[in-house]
């Protein structure tokens, strides 16, 4: 991990913990874009940000590579939240580039995870595992953020 944050930064999992509860919905919206630019600052540095499951970020500008022993992910599910839209099924490259293959391949090595893509060329990507299909799948909201 190329920057390690000592003690995680929680303003999120604190944020998410406290809820709405104390707080009018101005004062939560203020502080909920306050700790969304906190963690974008972090996230421009190039490489992933990692997270827990309870949104405490752990590090930012990791590289993500595929675990030792582990095969190459090969093939990808990708959806999007469209009327009439249909799942396909492509090769990690045919998605985007570097990020889109580093997150495929972390979800293909840690079934538990999710990963998340936001990429220069205006693609927003939800890699999950499906039991399913036992395989990678790819939501693409890129449409949902217009």
């Amino acid at each position: 991990m190329a920057y390690a944050i000592s003690p995680p930064y929680r303003g999120l999992s604190e944020l998410v913990r406290e809820g709405v509860t104390g707080r009018t919905g101005d004062r939560f919206q203020q502080a909920l874009r306050e700790v969304v630019d906190v963690i974008a600052g972090l996230t421009a540095v190039d490489g992933a940000a990692v997270m827990t499951d309870s949104y405490e970020m752990l590090a930012f500008g990791a590289k993500i590579a595929r675990r030792r022993g582990s095969p190459q992910v090969e093939l990808v599910t990708v959806t999007e939240p469209v009327v009439g839209g249909e799942a396909r099924v492509v090769t990690p490259a045919q998605l985007g580039g570097t990020r889109h293959l580093s997150a495929a391949q972390f979800v293909h090595d840690q079934r538990d995870a999710i990963a998340l893509v936001a990429s220069q060329d205006r693609r927003f990507t939800v890699f999950a595992w499906s039991p399913c299909a036992d395989q990678v799948h790819g939501h693409q909201v890129e449409a949902l953020l217009l």
